[in-house]
């Protein structure tokens, strides 16, 4: 038997390295007895690939978008969210206010970078959330259900490429790592700084855990009010709370110094997310050469194999290879074009819900990671230390849909992600989370003729 296991591997081996034909074919028989030979087929089909809306995606994070782009091919994009805020068990004040009172409050937008037009004017606003938040880690949330729209709490103009910071400083690098973070600055009323001071005197059991700082504040929801043409990836949220105090010195002097407190946004709270699409009717119409991805929460791509026309013409044979290799068109040449996004995870269309909320990675079982590869513009499988990509063999996900499925064709959806990965001490490099891909982006991905043929190739002993 293992003497026909390497000669199985041998055929397969050269029976993909030398192309494919629409004809089953035989290869390496000469060379065995009768009752070893090993015949092997390659036949090909045609999968079908739609356009479909992805109305929302589970994005538990504690970072987000802000603002509001238009892009001629893909549509509007407009990005808002809502956070909780993290307080420590037993929160008090560190120092006594003067007077017991409170000088200012603050809110802070930090972000990473942007997407589209950096000088365009935009205007954040804020509004206090008055009712619990739920658990509701899907980005269609109506902020409406938690606040009051008619009351915001501070507003602030600004440009993504802050032109108030000189150009020295946005550029400074310091042991290889930028030393200017851009952020934004949000005044809001003292009074509430106050009202958070005072809790903590009247009723200091609302800072006992999170669950009653919860009800005591729910949080705030951030969302733009004026501009487009950017958005802001918004890698945290704080909130600060200004007050002066007097602090006795060595020599016995006092002195009066001001102090902070912060609370931010953290993993343990809520941070809901809401992006909202237009323009995308045209995304979403037949088309013969392409489908689209969207993201955030755009739009995705629907690829539905012919499992049950592949399960007669194989059966009884082993399923040894079924290559697949997602191809993307040229991108726009326009200013501000949306980006390629980077990773694709194809997947069966009904498991998509619970391997997000799970938290899972991909197996090359029932779930595969492809990277984009710009010099061929094809997503294809990355090795190692992603500097060796190949073809992504489906016969996996394929002999199981047959054996599971009765019948039924292969519906697979491929989504754009981010990845975060670990590396061994081998150089290797390993996923360690995947979760939906939250940064403007879109793409084509072709689907005319050629591109959508598929090609199986399976072996058998003992001749067809």
């Amino acid at each position: 038997m293992k003497i026909r296991h390497l000669i199985l591997g041998l055929c397969v081996g050269i029976i993909v390295l030398g192309g494919c034909d629409d004809e089953w074919s035989s290869v390496g028989t000469s060379i065995q007895e009768d009752g070893d030979k090993i015949s092997v087929n390659v036949d090909t089909f045609r999968f079908e690939a739609s356009t479909v809306r992805l109305d929302s995606v589970y994005a538990r994070t504690t970072s987000g978008l802000l603002g509001e782009i238009y892009d001629p091919v893909y549509g509007m994009l407009k990005s808002d969210y809502i956070s909780q805020f993290y307080c420590p068990e037993d929160f008090r004040f560190a120092y006594t206010p003067k007077g017991g009172k409170i000088d200012s409050v603050e809110f802070r937008i930090y972000y990473t970078s942007w997407a589209g037009d950096s000088l365009v004017p935009m205007r954040v606003q804020v509004y206090l959330i008055d009712k619990p938040l739920e658990k509701h880690f899907y980005t269609n949330v109506n902020p409406a259900d938690y606040c009051n729209m008619q009351k915001p709490l501070g507003s602030k103009a600004y440009t993504a490429y802050d032109r108030s910071v000189p150009d020295s400083v946005h550029s400074a690098i310091v042991n290889g790592e930028a030393t200017f973070h851009p952020q934004i600055n949000i005044t809001l009323p003292q009074e509430l700084g106050q009202k958070f001071y005072d809790e903590t005197l009247n009723n200091p059991a609302s800072f006992n855990n999170q669950e009653a700082f919860n009800r005591f504040f729910p949080g705030l929801y951030v969302t733009n009010t004026f501009g487009s043409g950017n958005v802001i990836n918004v890698e945290l949220s704080y909130l600060h709370i200004y007050y002066s105090c007097i602090i006795e010195g060595s020599a016995g002097q006092d002195s009066l110094v001001s102090r902070m407190e912060k609370f931010n946004v953290t993993q343990e709270v809520i941070q809901l997310n809401r992006f909202q699409h237009t323009d995308m009717s045209n995304l979403l119409q037949p088309d013969e050469d392409f489908t689209y991805l969207k993201t955030p929460a755009g739009v995705s791509t629907r690829i539905v194999i012919p499992a049950s026309q592949i399960a007669f013409a194989v059966e009884g044979r082993i399923l040894n290879n079924v290559p697949f290799e997602p191809s993307a068109m040229p991108q726009e040449g326009y200013d501000y074009a949306l980006t390629v996004p980077p990773y694709l995870l194809v997947l069966p269309e009904d498991s998509v819900k619970s391997f997000f909320e799970n938290g899972s990675i991909e197996d090359n079982n029932t779930s595969y990671l492809f990277a984009y590869n710009a010099s061929t513009r094809t997503y294809l499988y990355s090795q190692g230390q992603g500097t060796s990509y190949s073809v992504m063999n489906l016969s996996n996900l394929l002999k199981y849909q047959m054996e599971n499925a009765d019948g039924k064709d292969l519906a697979l959806l491929a989504i754009p992600v981010s990845r975060q990965t670990t590396t061994d001490g081998y150089g290797n490099i390993y996923t360690t989370s995947l979760s939906h891909y939250l940064y403007p982006s879109g793409v084509k991905l072709r689907k005319d003729a050629e591109k959508r043929n598929i090609v199986v190739t399976s072996s058998k002993y003992g001749g067809r």
